[in-house]
């Protein structure tokens, strides 16, 4: 199964979730199934050492990091 990043249009909260063929995927903090899915960040090799492409990750000085990001423990 895929995994998804969705934000949730009734309380507004992010989250990724685990997506089957046929299920209809529901908020995992209110169970709303108004749910908006999130264009992923990738990252790729690039010849050698795998190196990120693109960062979702703002910088420390722009606050709290959301769900995903590289600067949560």
């Amino acid at each position: 199964m895929p995994i998804f990043e969705f934000v949730c249009e009734d309380c507004e909260k992010q989250m990724e979730l685990l997506v089957g063929r046929n299920e209809i995927p529901r908020c995992s903090h209110c169970g709303s199934p108004q749910l908006e899915k999130l264009i992923s960040v990738s990252a790729g090799r690039v010849g050698g050492p795998s190196l990120p492409l693109a960062s979702a990750c703002p910088p420390p000085e722009a606050g709290p990091c959301s769900p995903g990001c590289c600067r949560l423990p």
